[in-house]
């Protein structure tokens, strides 16, 4: 039980858990707001607005930063790690999807027929670099208000 409590009083997993929740949350009504439809399937999903991978790690490393201080090494891997990841989803992730999306309107035009949905490859992988800026201060007002 001790685990339990010490789980659910940890501020920077708890900033990084509430901050993915918003932003998907966020993200599905984004998406049923741009495409005039409500997909389920988008709280789960990846890419779109804003980037929850983005809300997740800057909300984590900011979380870091005010529980061990902005001068531990805790907080510059977790600095380093969420940029990673920030540019990861901007750069290859983003390519993923473009060339996801281009690969599937060939198959469609090649084969005049539609394909099955596990044929269908994901085009929503990847971000913007404004998605993920809305992400990424979307973690740091979560983190603020969880860790003060």
């Amino acid at each position: 039980m001790e685990i339990f409590q010490q789980i659910i009083h940890n501020s920077i997993l708890i900033s990084g858990a509430i901050a993915w929740v918003v932003a998907q949350i966020a993200k599905t009504i984004t998406h049923a707001i741009v495409y005039k439809t409500l997909d389920p399937k988008r709280l789960l999903g990846d890419g779109g607005m804003p980037s929850s991978h983005s809300a997740t790690v800057t909300a984590m490393a900011i979380a870091c930063g005010i529980e061990a201080g902005f001068d531990t090494p805790i907080f510059a891997v977790a600095t380093i790690f969420a940029l990673v990841v920030m540019h990861d989803a901007t750069g290859v992730r983003r390519e993923t999807g473009k060339q996801a999306k281009i690969i599937n309107d060939l198959v469609k035009q090649v084969y005049e027929e539609d394909m099955t949905p596990d044929e269908i490859l994901k085009e929503f992988v990847g971000h913007t670099p404004l998605q993920v800026c809305v992400g990424a201060v979307l973690g740091g007002v979560v983190a603020l208000l969880i860790c003060l």
